[in-house]
């Protein structure tokens, strides 16, 4: 008897190495999803299994590539299990059809290197049917037929988000106001009052057709903004002085001496000294507007 059991386990052997040989021929059988029932969204799966002859081994630049297949199919994943000689493709819908519709997923020539020669196996395409979300013509029933409006957007409690504002926006306003006097309505009107400004308002009118004594008012207002800037009544004699204590009007001196001595013959020289040019009059005043103003 343990002859024949011996025999028996032989003959097993024997056929699993059979059974478990590399086959002779490359050949492929493909396990297809049902050709049906399919939606846009739904993700399919095509699975290939491959018997490789000994010798050859799958080129992978012969693997499909992911992407979009056309309009109506995207492959999202190619798989090759070299251990189980399997490829897993899988397809996602991207199209919803007004009618049912039939879509082919592409076929894929596979090719294989070695020996004894090199070698190409084609899956054939394999098609799925894609119906649509919905018929149509929807029913006319309410809810069914056409498009509803919009739903009105939920309406919020603003009562604080209003009653903070009203607060906020008096105070905002004063800041403004404060910050609008500082820093605006201030420098304006301390621009405007200072003497040589003062005096550059009453002189700029003046031109060459300006009468004498419209000259000579303008002289005074000059006088009256040295008077002001120096703190006392200014004469000739005391330009030396001024200057060094306002040294803003320095760059200035030779021509405020002349503005003394000019004004001494319009006021009390003859008919030839009276004569003033107006434009540098106005220019004198104006110089001294920007020394004032720290400008220059």
């Amino acid at each position: 008897m343990s002859w024949v059991v011996r025999a028996a386990a032989l003959l097993l052997v024997v056929g699993s190495a059979v059974a478990h040989a590399a086959p002779d021929t490359l050949t492929a059988t493909q396990h297809d999803p049902r050709a049906f029932g399919y939606f846009v969204g739904d993700v399919v799966t095509r699975r290939i299994e491959v018997q490789v002859p000994s010798g050859l081994q799958l080129d992978p630049e012969s693997l499909p590539r992911v992407g979009r297949q056309g309009q109506a199919l995207e492959l999202r994943r190619v798989a090759w299990d070299a251990n189980h000689t399997t490829l897993a493709m899988d397809y996602q819908v991207f199209i919803a059809p007004r009618e049912v519709r039939t879509l082919e997923m592409p076929p894929v020539s596979l090719r294989f290197a070695g020996t004894p020669r090199a070698q190409t196996l084609r899956i054939d395409a394999w098609p799925v049917t894609v119906a649509p979300l919905a018929p149509v013509e929807a029913s006319p029933r309410n809810g069914l037929g056409e498009l509803r409006p919009d739903a009105a957007a939920p309406l919020i409690d603003t009562r604080f988000a209003r009653g903070r504002l009203a607060v906020y926006g008096p105070i905002a306003a004063l800041l403004l106001a404060y910050l609008a006097h500082v820093y605006l309505a201030l420098p304006w009107w301390a621009r405007r009052a200072r003497p040589f400004g003062r005096a550059y308002g009453e002189l700029r009118g003046l031109s060459a057709s300006s009468s004498p004594e419209q000259v000579r008012a303008g002289m005074q207002a000059l006088h009256q903004a040295l008077n002001l800037t120096a703190g006392q009544v200014l004469f000739e004699q005391g330009v030396s002085a001024f200057v060094e204590t306002h040294p803003q009007f320095k760059p200035m001196q030779a021509e405020w001496l002349e503005f003394f001595q000019r004004s001494r013959g319009a006021f009390f020289g003859d008919a030839a000294d009276a004569a003033v040019d107006a434009s540098w009059l106005v220019e004198l005043c104006r110089r001294g507007r920007d020394l004032e103003r720290g400008a220059v």
